[in-house]
């Protein structure tokens, strides 16, 4: 059996010398990181490739042994809408990606796996559907890896010292701790220190005979 672990691109396919293999594939299979299937000349195929990628006419598969297999989209029933105006045409592919519908996109035309629930939504939009027998090819979906590492790092210290001659002591320390990329610092401190003094002294005398 042979077993590929690799996709090739169909850059890197075009250079190879020619292709040792070929699979023609219904988008159903070529959708699956495991499947185990049979090539055009009848020899067992397996694969086990990243998951989540799905096989694009053209692209390829690199057996153990470092031959190329090309893979071909099979001819499958299709129903493929057109439109008066390009607005209308928008309004479909609008709602047909609202439920989550893989969709071939061509300059004037909207293709997918041919289904008459779809159909008749599409018809009451005021489309024109219809039905062919040829290679599905859809849009890849687009999938965005985000890797914001966004730790901002703020640090704030405060420290307030009072101190006050006729008994208060006041002492406060708050400290704030953020993580995040940019790091900020800042440190604040502020000392106070009151003296009161009162000395009062009165004296009164009186003598009386």
């Amino acid at each position: 059996m042979l077993k590929a672990f690799t996709v090739l691109s169909a850059q890197q396919m075009a250079a190879l010398p020619a292709a040792k293999y070929s699979v023609t594939l219904r988008f159903d299979e070529r959708e699956k990181s495991r499947h185990k299937t049979q090539t055009d000349c009848g020899q067992t195929l397996g694969w086990f490739i990243e998951r989540g990628h799905i096989l694009a006419q053209g692209e390829g598969l690199q057996t153990e042994q470092g031959d190329g297999i090309e893979v071909r989209a099979a001819k499958e029933k299709l129903s493929v809408v057109t439109a008066t105006s390009p607005h209308v045409l928008m309004r479909a592919a609008y709602h047909l990606g609202n439920r989550h519908v893989p969709l071939q996109v061509n300059e004037q035309q909207l293709c997918y796996l041919c289904d008459y629930v779809l159909d008749d939504m599409v018809r009451g939009l005021g489309l024109s559907v219809a039905t062919v027998d040829a290679p599905f090819c859809p849009e890849p979906g687009a999938y965005h890896s985000h890797g914001d590492a966004a730790g901002t790092s703020h640090g704030h210290s405060h420290s307030d010292s009072h101190s006050h001659d006729d008994g208060h002591s006041h002492s406060g320390s708050h400290s704030h701790s953020d993580s995040h990329s940019d790091s900020h610092s800042h440190s604040h401190s502020s000392s106070h220190n009151h003296s009161h003094s009162h000395s009062h002294s009165s004296g009164h005398s009186h003598e009386h005979s």
